[in-house]
């Protein structure tokens, strides 16, 4: 009895997760719900046996009878259904024999409820009518196989084995009681986990058969790891049953060679578990025996996506999309050749393969063949039949890789980006239509996404340029305003080249030109600032560059006291960017002009440096389309990046700079700087800190 509780306990469990899984993908289809009905009949017949085995009330057994009834006249109404469009509707004899069936049974449980056995005769009856049921259902699975076109019995053959095994059992189990006049107690506790053997083939047929209107699918993963898990589970019963007899058989040693085997039982069984070529063959046939498709396309869709989206981890973009492609028909690997700048296409990645150096040409018989024809080569089938492939002469170092198995190219909007060889299969694979519209569409995904690797490459290339070409165009711009310098003194020194003032002026511009280009070169060797910001009198500054400009016409005037104003800047580049606004208004201003500078005391916690002259000015729409921008400007030999520079310097600080002008009144220039408080050193000096470490 205890195994009966166990056996028809699981039975239930089976049946209801079959009706659950029935129920979700229900159209309202006849065959349908038929099939429904006959699983939630088996269902709750299983759990009233289960019940009954524990607690042992007549009442309770009586349903489970009931039930059975039930169960099978739902079975047999569901096969008379299937019956009816292959011609069974030209007759009424399934109809006719099926009731007749169900109405003997009905019988029978009625007059037992009514105390009416009839000894002997009533037993017979009772079970004889159970019996006319089961062989009933093995006439409807003949006719349904029967009458099914050879073309359409794939998707039957599993329901009509199940409920044909199933029948035959009960078969068995109702001779067998009518024989000796009584059930047998060890068939009939294990008639309801006989009953649950047959789901998973119940469910295979109804996800095969969209007509019956049930929209089911049984999981790939689910079928081959259940199937993994059934097949490890009989190997190790038949490892267990010969140590058994080995253990009986072997005298004094028979113990110690029970272990040995167990142990080398339990190693085979690991070694094919972890074998990726033994897993490969199962897949491939749980695929080929069970599904009407070779692929689960969302699964394998949702996995090759995965792996191109976690390149960058063990394996980079190349060798994820190889290994992507593939797992699709079970290879073990191979190599990857991409174009590169010179229009060759070279090795790019490999996984699982030797290194080549093979490089091939873009415009060669083999590349002009992957981007026109866009076909996947099979290796054995171009050396079978080569004319199938029109003529194509494979490359020479193709001989070199011996486990060549596939060419797949990689296009992407109509370009062909590369070629990937895959290696063989783990275990015989055929190519079929279905592999190779996958194939197809899976390149062209990958190739999508190697196309975006190498423009994004391109890109970050062309940046690094672009950040070199800039700051190459602020240091010329600088050697400029250097060599300004160094020319004024050079047309000032043939009239006072004897002024002891003058030559050790001269010394000073030209020791501080110097400094300035080391400077300038240091910066752009080394691709960024050559000193941290720190405190800064810009008062001072703007005095000495002031005093630089002394010799120009007109001169730069400095208007008040130079009151101490400190900010938090970087020395050099903050005299750079005042020098290029003074220069810029002496450029603008006339001999007799005017132009001045001044440092305006600190309020609101801003230092304001203020240039102003009396020069040509700019337009309103200068100004807002132009100034700002790099490489414009108003003046004949200038390059146009001074005010950028100034802009971006100036709003890294934390500053800002305001141009107010007009054409013939000149310009007025506003540089504001936050001024040097202790919370502002503190937090420069922590962003200091921070950019170090």
């Amino acid at each position: 009895m205890t195994a009966a509780i166990v056996a028809y306990g699981v039975a239930a469990c089976a049946f209801a997760l079959l009706a659950i899984q029935l129920m979700r993908g229900w159209r309202g289809g006849l065959p349908a719900g038929l099939l429904l009905a006959a699983v939630v009949a088996s269902g709750l017949w299983a759990t009233a046996n289960s019940v009954f085995s524990y607690l042992r009330v007549d009442w309770i057994g009586q349903l489970a009878w009931v039930l059975d009834v039930a169960r099978q006249a739902c079975w047999l109404g569901f096969m008379v259904v299937l019956l009816q469009p292959l011609g069974g509707r030209k007759s009424s004899w399934p109809v006719v024999g099926a009731t007749l069936v169900v109405l003997a049974e009905c019988a029978s449980i009625v007059s037992a409820g009514f105390g009416l056995t009839f000894g002997e005769f009533g037993n017979g009856v009772r079970l004889g009518s159970f019996l006319a049921g089961a062989v009933f259902g093995l006439v409807l699975v003949e006719q349904v196989y029967r009458g099914t076109p050879g073309e359409f019995r794939w998707g039957l053959k599993p329901l009509c084995l199940a409920v044909g095994a199933t029948n035959v059992f009960e078969l068995y189990f109702f001779a067998d009681g009518m024989l000796f006049g009584r059930l047998d107690a060890d068939l009939w506790s294990v008639r309801g986990a006989a009953s649950a053997l047959s789901l998973p083939l119940i469910a295979v047929s109804a996800g095969r058969i969209p007509s019956w209107t049930l929209k089911i699918a049984v999981s790939r993963v689910m079928v081959f790891h259940s199937t993994a898990l059934a097949l490890s589970g009989m190997y190790l019963i038949v490892i267990a049953a010969v140590g058994y007899y080995v253990r009986y058989v072997g005298g004094d040693w028979g113990r110690a060679l029970q272990l040995v085997l167990l142990f080398g039982g339990v190693l085979s069984l690991g070694v094919l578990l972890f074998s990726g070529a033994q897993r490969a063959r199962l897949r491939v046939f749980l695929n080929k025996h069970l599904f009407p498709y070779r692929y689960d396309y969302r699964l394998e869709w949702l996995r090759f996506t995965q792996a191109l989206s976690d390149a960058g981890g063990t394996l980079d973009l190349g060798q994820s999309v190889i290994k992507a492609l593939s797992d699709l028909v079970e290879s073990s690997g191979g190599a990857m050749w991409l174009k590169d700048a010179a229009g060759r296409f070279t090795p790019h990645a490999r996984l699982n393969q030797s290194s080549i150096d093979a490089v091939e040409e873009e415009d060669s018989v083999f590349c002009r063949f992957l981007d026109e024809r866009e076909w996947v080569i099979s290796l054995e089938e171009y050396r079978i039949r080569p004319g199938h492939y029109g003529g194509l002469v494979l490359p020479s170092w193709l001989s070199m890789i011996p486990d060549a198995w596939l060419i797949l190219p990689l296009k992407s909007a109509g370009t062909l980006v590369g070629f990937v060889v895959l290696n063989t299969p783990r275990t015989p694979f055929d190519i079929d239509w279905e592999v190779l519209d996958l194939l197809k569409t899976a390149q062209r995904q990958a190739a999508s996404y190697l196309a975006r690797m190498q423009a994004a490459e391109a890109l970050l290339e062309a940046r690094k340029f672009d950040s070199f070409n800039r700051m190459t165009a602020f240091v010329v711009h600088d050697l400029k305003n250097l060599v300004a310098q160094l020319s004024l003194v050079l047309r000032n020194a043939e009239r006072h080249k004897d002024n002891p003032e003058f030559q050790a002026d001269v010394l000073a511009t030209v020791a501080h030109v110097e400094g300035r280009m080391r400077a300038l070169m240091l910066q752009l060797q080394e691709k960024r600032s050559i000193d941290p910001p720190r405190r800064v009198d810009v008062a001072h500054h703007l005095a000495a560059i002031c005093l630089a400009n002394r010799h120009r016409r007109p001169s730069v005037e400095l208007e008040g006291e130079p009151a101490a104003a400190e900010v938090m800047a970087h020395p050099e580049r903050l005299e750079r960017i005042l020098g290029h606004l003074v220069q810029n208004a002496l450029d603008a201003t006339p001999d007799s002009g005017r132009v001045s500078a001044r440092v305006e005391p600190a309020r609101d916690g801003l230092v304001r440096i203020v240039v102003e002259d009396t020069g040509c000015g700019m337009t309103k729409d200068f100004m807002r389309e132009r100034l700002f921008r790099p490489f414009h400007t108003s003046k004949s030999g200038g390059m146009g990046i001074g005010v950028f520079e100034a802009q971006q310097y100036l709003n890294e600080l934390g500053g800002a700079i305001v141009f107010e002008s007009e054409p013939g009144r000149g310009t007025r220039v506003t540089v504001t700087l936050p001024a040097v408080t202790r919370d502002s050193q503190a937090r420069a000096e922590s962003g200091i800190l921070a950019h170090g470490s």
